[in-house]
């Protein structure tokens, strides 16, 4: 549904820090997934166990918490708005996630109110669960990628 391009323009993240590749359902203010293929070439894997690459459990987390910022940017219209990921809960890690893998980023939004969207998140691999987690995040008004945290 959203390529590359929609992403960048929705997120700020640029590489190697922009986790997300693509997304392929899209339910507003609801649901979302995406999808984030992981390769040998990723700059994690030179130093996280180099002889045994596993993805970061941290970036799998930072992965599901940009997929539901692309949902709530979308929700509020992006407009250069910021995402804060605020919180996670209930995080747990059920399997490797290693060069090949392809993550399948599912979140489903548990509330909403304001600029707070509390969603729970899964990642998984060949249908098997990797990870999963309730994350929150904060939209505020008047803070984008160009007004440097100041207040519009």
């Amino acid at each position: 549904m959203f390529r590359i391009r929609e992403i960048m323009e929705l997120l700020p993240h640029r590489y190697p820090f922009l986790l997300v590749d693509r997304i392929v359902e899209w339910e507003p203010e609801k649901r979302i997934v995406g999808i984030k293929n992981v390769t040998i070439n990723e700059p994690f894997f030179q130093g996280h166990f180099p002889n045994h690459p596993i993805m970061p459990g941290v970036l799998i987390v930072e992965a599901l918490a940009q997929t539901g910022g692309i949902l709530a940017l979308k929700a509020i219209g992006g407009g250069g708005r910021i995402a804060y990921f605020t919180g996670i809960d209930n995080c747990k890690f059920r399997r490797p996630v290693v060069p090949g893998d392809q993550l399948r980023l599912e979140i489903n939004v548990i509330a909403h109110k304001g600029p707070t969207w509390k969603m729970h998140g899964e990642a998984r691999v060949d249908g098997a669960l990797a990870a999963r987690g309730d994350v929150t995040a904060t939209i505020p008004d008047g803070i984008g990628p160009d007004t440097e945290g100041e207040e519009a």
